[in-house]
């Protein structure tokens, strides 16, 4: 029946505006006319330099998580995307690519905004709205052609769109005998050494060529300077700020600062954080010993 929901989706069948606003609680005039605003600003990168967000109005921003709740929540992403996915963390990007001979990361340039307004009006239009209801959701979960970074939509409509991406890469990865994760526009591949040394090269090479033609074929381009980086066995191996040459743990300077901070709230009363952040990374340290 694949057949028919292409078939579907093309022609414009599908649900209705109508069924659209039932779902989202709304009235149907009232949600045709609503007004989708955002504002700009800006937060520093970790790696330097300044990071745009859209923000969506209070008004917007409660539509979308409206959709991220009702229609979104119970979709399917591909298993090998662990961004904002439930359940899932940094954690379990790491994990596969723990004791690996070789560990490419590869970033992708402006992912939110490079994933277009297009392909996500095709996925409504597949996932069974018809063409009037997927132009709309669309433009209540799009901004200037793309994903905006900053709506509480965009990390789960980018996983969900990006499915066919993930399914083409791990299968290129996995023909080479690799493994395969993305955590957001973070993506990380790892081999065991070839039993030709030489040849394990030519594998890296190699995938890093095909995976940037997946990539530029879903509209996509990697960075190809000190954001691409291919680490060895005898070298730090870091995952998602994860350390995987041999189990999942922090960096050690990480790890240090952490007992530190442990040590003065014990014994003072007082730390450098808030106990709300001290509290998130004793969860981090849970979900890794628990790993």
């Amino acid at each position: 029946m694949r057949w028919w929901r292409r078939f579907k989706a093309h022609v414009g069948w599908g649900k209705s505006v109508k069924v659209l606003a039932k779902r989202l609680g709304m009235d149907a005039d009232e949600l045709g006319h609503l007004k989708v605003r955002y504002q700009e600003a800006h937060i520093p990168k970790r790696s330097g330099g300044m990071r745009r967000l859209l923000v969506p109005s209070d008004g917007t921003k409660a539509v979308q998580r409206t959709i991220l709740r009702r229609l979104l929540g119970r979709l399917r992403a591909h298993p090998a995307a662990t961004g904002f996915e439930a359940g899932k963390s940094i954690v379990d990007n790491a994990r596969p690519h723990v004791g690996r001979h070789v560990v490419i990361k590869m970033d992708v340039k402006d992912f939110f905004p490079a994933t277009k307004e297009e392909r996500i009006e095709r996925y409504f239009r597949r996932i069974g709205w018809n063409k009037h209801a997927a132009k709309l959701l669309t433009t209540l979960t799009t901004a200037e052609g793309g994903l905006p970074q900053g709506a509480p939509t965009s990390p789960r409509l980018s996983n969900l769109v990006n499915y066919g991406l993930d399914r083409s890469l791990q299968q290129m990865v996995e023909r080479r005998f690799g493994r395969y994760t993305r955590y957001a526009d973070d993506i990380t591949i790892s081999f065991e050494e070839h039993r030709v040394p030489r040849k394990t090269a030519r594998r890296v090479r190699g995938t890093i060529q095909y995976a940037a033609i997946i990539l530029k074929a879903h509209g996509y381009y990697a960075h190809r300077n000190t954001k691409l980086k291919v680490c060895y066995r005898h070298r730090r191996q870091m995952v998602t700020g994860l350390v995987v040459n041999e189990r999942v743990q922090l960096p050690r300077a990480k790890r240090r600062w952490l007992r530190a901070v442990e040590h003065r709230m014990a014994t003072r009363g007082e730390a450098t954080i808030t106990p709300a952040q001290l509290q998130g990374w004793r969860a981090l340290q849970q979900m890794i010993e628990q790993g």
